[in-house]
């Protein structure tokens, strides 16, 4: 009757927490990609799969094609053969290779490039272990990481920001979500010190995605500073008229300005 009595309170508990993820949103089916990082190291994995089948299947028939013509045909069941043989051969590689999921180390490694798109994919291995709205703030944090990815690739590898990027995609978003699953199932639910492990968990992930968003404007700050600078100039140097009624505006700043009307006039 114990094992009965602890039986019918898991799956009790289970229940609940099914309830729950559907209030939250559901736990749906999250097959696409969170950012283009990890949806490009998809893309290469499925074009190898699709190479590797074509391969297969045209190397099976040109060697019944060869068969054929050494033995002067192959028969029914060498046809049979060559049928079971492509099907087998599709089945096997579109399923390998896999697509490996980047471990903890490995996140820190490689150019900013690399370094989104194995985080990315890490963080869609890890989705469907977490809550409704922490695998939202997941979801977003692909885009931001796109997006800062993109200002990094500019920097160089001894700027200070790399660093600060390296811990904070590296280490402090993986460790966060480590830390929540190392808490058992049936805890996270469970208020503790104020708030249940769900609910830190999504916060920790949405003040970390607040901090990507922060560095990427940061960085990008040096890119808009450099185009208000650039149309600044254009504006200068091709304003015309509109350029004279703007300049004439311009406060007094203690260099006079030349007067056009008195400029010495060229002698023929």
């Amino acid at each position: 009757m114990g094992q009965l009595e602890n039986d019918t309170h898991r799956v009790i508990a289970d229940a609940q927490r099914l309830v729950a993820d559907n209030r939250e949103g559901g736990r749906h089916r999250r097959a696409l990609s969170i950012g283009e990082g990890s949806k490009g190291i998809k893309s290469k994995n499925l074009f190898k799969k699709i190479r590797n089948v074509i391969l297969a299947i045209v190397g099976i028939w040109v060697a019944a094609g060869i068969a054929g013509a050494i033995l002067n045909g192959i028969g029914f069941w060498g046809v049979m053969s060559v049928v079971v043989l492509s099907a087998l051969a599709i089945g096997f590689f579109s399923k390998f290779p896999k697509v490996k999921v980047p471990k903890r180390a490995e996140l820190k490694q490689g150019n900013p490039k690399q370094m989104v798109a194995r985080t990315e994919l890490w963080l869609e291995a890890q989705r469907d272990a977490l809550p409704a709205p922490a695998a939202a703030v997941v979801d977003q944090l692909g885009v931001q990481l796109d997006a800062l990815g993109e200002q990094l690739e500019a920097l160089d590898e001894h700027h200070p920001a790399m660093s600060e990027v390296r811990e904070l995609v590296g280490e402090y978003i993986p460790e966060t979500i480590d830390n929540y699953r190392k808490i058992p199932a049936h805890l996270r639910k469970e208020e503790h010190a104020g708030g249940t492990a769900d609910q830190r968990l999504t916060e920790s992930l949405t003040k970390l995605s607040g901090e990507v968003d922060r560095v990427t404007r940061r960085l990008a700050e040096g890119a808009l500073d450099d185009l208000a600078v650039k149309s600044r100039y254009l504006e200068y140097r091709y304003g015309g008229d509109e350029l004279l009624a703007e300049m004439q505006e311009t406060p007094d700043t203690g260099v006079p300005l030349p007067d056009l009307d008195l400029a010495p006039q060229k002698t023929k």
